[in-house]
């Protein structure tokens, strides 16, 4: 990636973080983040292509978060911890720009909808190894690691659109909190 597209991708996704994008133009997106449009166009193709080109610079940098948590002992006081620290990350107000960005684009790939269906199996398939290894690492056996794996990765998105749906703060942090007791109990 070129460092002029990488420093606009850092500015979008900055406005993104501020004000959102929701239907905005892309010369709105382009004056707030100091470029014109055709700088944008010139390095996304489209508003389309900056969306998933956001989206897909978010999610990386999510994993690699995710990464840095490291593996967890099972059994410990550490679990319950880890996927309560998580949520509050995900769930924090500042992110819900991200999430109704994601799931947006999401939706409109899984209608097969261009260019957005590159998001739709990526989505998964760009987690579940590192999710799995992490499970693999915490004592997980290897034949149960992904299928653990792909259940924190659904519970964390499934409790994002309950949040973003219904604002329940409290009812989506006592339901993380029953799956961690669930998850630390082994």
């Amino acid at each position: 990636m070129s460092e002029a597209r990488t420093r606009l991708l850092e500015a979008v996704v900055t406005e993104l973080d501020e004000r959102g994008l929701g239907d905005r133009s892309l010369r709105d997106i382009a004056d707030a983040a100091g470029t014109s449009h055709r700088m944008l166009i010139h390095h996304f193709g489209s508003r389309e292509g900056l969306l998933v080109a956001v989206v897909e610079a978010v999610e990386e940098g999510e994993r690699q978060r995710a990464l840095a948590l490291g593996p967890l002992e099972r059994g410990g006081e550490q679990v319950r911890s880890a996927y309560r620290e998580t949520w509050r990350h995900f769930a924090a107000r500042a992110q819900a720009g991200r999430e109704r960005l994601f799931f947006e684009c999401y939706a409109r790939g899984l209608q097969g909808e261009e260019p957005f269906v590159r998001l739709s199996a990526a989505a998964v398939t760009t987690w579940l190894p590192m999710l799995t290894k992490l499970q693999e690492a915490s004592g997980a056996p290897a034949g149960v690691a992904k299928a653990r794996a792909r259940l924190d990765l659904a519970l964390i998105r499934g409790l994002l659109l309950d949040l973003l749906a219904t604002g329940d703060r409290r009812g989506t942090a006592a339901a993380i909190d029953e799956y961690a007791r669930l998850v630390q109990a082994g």
